[in-house]
């Protein structure tokens, strides 16, 4: 009998691996700082699927594991794009956990796996031929966040839908209906903004180059976000400058400050975007790392819009993107 699963959740700068046993826990994991852009900058894919054969000899390895005992090997993420190990496409929205089921294809790469990869497919809002200038806004993509999406729904009561938020630097926003189908996906460049603005802009000596350490200061989190709603983005971002030169020089009052300022825009675009479909009586399930969680909760209970907004605190520290995986492997029947 195989006791035993691999899942690959291949990202852009980095891709992780999970070896997990039939109680579905994690045996050990393992990462390399390869990704989808080391493809993208070499023209080829071969560091990536060094990176991938390495992670699986190190599981293997790790749980003192032979091929033999493994039923199979899941993955998902950007290493399912054209710039991954072999290219699948995109499932049309809405779409459940049989579609994805039933989108998984297998890839057979000797040089990387003894054992046949099998591919879980991405999620897009709508069909390639409806994306015009007109409907560009309602598009969004993703791959990866879907499989974190299911685990995610795996825990929790979904009886009047849901809207799933995968902080990052590209944050997810999912919409679930009360099936159990994701029926949207929205993208942010949240975190790349904050770390511009951190990093290379005239605030950067205001935040001392650094994001919020440990917890937020809620005061100037909420501040932020309230003069980015009354003004802009931009302004409040200045206004960052403002506060520490005549209200305070703490580092991480000012970062908190223009935490709130940057994620107005995506509290936002939670109810203007065409690309989610959000309705007051949903659920809102925050997962993620500290501070961006509790700045999200706090400031999306700030907003108003939602009556249920909470936090996703783990109660073991499953990877969600390999749970995820797992299953799809268990309702496939590998596993």
């Amino acid at each position: 009998m195989n006791l035993f699963l691999i899942t690959i959740d291949g990202g852009t700068t980095n891709t992780r691996a999970t070896l997990w046993n039939r109680e579905y826990q994690p045996v050990c994991t393992a990462k390399r700082e390869v990704g989808v852009r080391d493809t993208a900058i070499d023209g080829n894919n071969q560091r990536l699927k060094e990176a991938v054969k390495g992670l699986i000899e190190e599981l293997l390895s790790g749980g003192g594991v032979s091929m033999g005992q493994v039923s199979a090997v899941y993955a998902s993420g950007m290493i399912t794009s054209n710039v991954g190990l072999s290219e699948l496409p995109h499932l049309n929205a809405p779409a459940s956990m049989e579609d994805f089921v039933k989108g998984v294809r297998s890839v057979s790469l000797p040089e990387v796996c003894p054992l046949p990869i099998h591919l879980i497919p991405g999620l897009k809002n709508l069909p390639d031929e409806k994306v015009t200038l007109e409907t560009l806004e309602a598009m969004d993509i993703m791959r990866g966040e879907e499989a974190e999406a299911l685990a995610l729904l795996s825990c929790i009561d979904n009886r009047d839908g849901c809207l799933l938020v995968l902080p990052g630097s590209h944050t997810k926003f999912v919409t679930v209906d009360r099936h159990g189908a994701m029926t949207g996906c929205l993208t942010s460049l949240a975190g790349e903004m904050l770390s511009a603005l951190t990093q290379h802009s005239i605030v950067a000596d205001a935040v001392q180059r650094q994001f919020v350490s440990g917890a937020c200061d809620l005061a100037y989190l909420t501040a932020g976000f309230r003069a980015a709603r009354a003004t802009s983005c931009a302004r409040a971002a200045f206004l960052v400058r403002i506060a520490n030169q005549f209200i305070t020089k703490d580092q991480n009052q000012c970062a908190s400050f223009l935490l709130g300022a940057v994620l107005e825009n995506d509290v936002s675009a939670i109810r203007t975007s065409r690309a989610l479909c959000v309705n007051p009586k949903m659920q809102v399930l925050i997962a993620g790392k500290e501070p961006l969680k509790t700045a999200i909760k706090s400031l999306l209970v700030e907003d108003g819009y939602f009556s249920k907004v909470s936090a996703f605190n783990p109660p073991d520290e499953k990877p969600l993107a390999g749970y995820g995986a797992l299953l799809i492997a268990k309702e496939k029947g590998d596993f």
